[in-house]
């Protein structure tokens, strides 16, 4: 299970890119979404939680939800 949280500041394309805790671009400016076992659970609990935001993984720890 790994820990995953998302920068507080949304990317040029208005998404808040989501990281694992042990990310090295790991942002100071973060907001923890919980533990989980895949990106995928980690920004399905974020939209509930923060439902006005758009989403985006992180390339470097979370490829699998990233879009580019």
């Amino acid at each position: 299970m790994i820990t995953y949280y998302f920068n507080n500041k949304a990317d040029d394309k208005g998404r808040h890119e989501v990281h694992e805790r042990t990310c090295r671009y790991l942002p100071e400016n973060k907001t923890e979404i919980g533990v989980f076992s895949s990106c995928q659970d980690a920004i399905r609990q974020a939209k509930l939680q923060h439902f006005q935001k758009e989403f985006d993984g992180c390339f470097w720890c979370s490829r699998s939800c990233h879009k580019g």
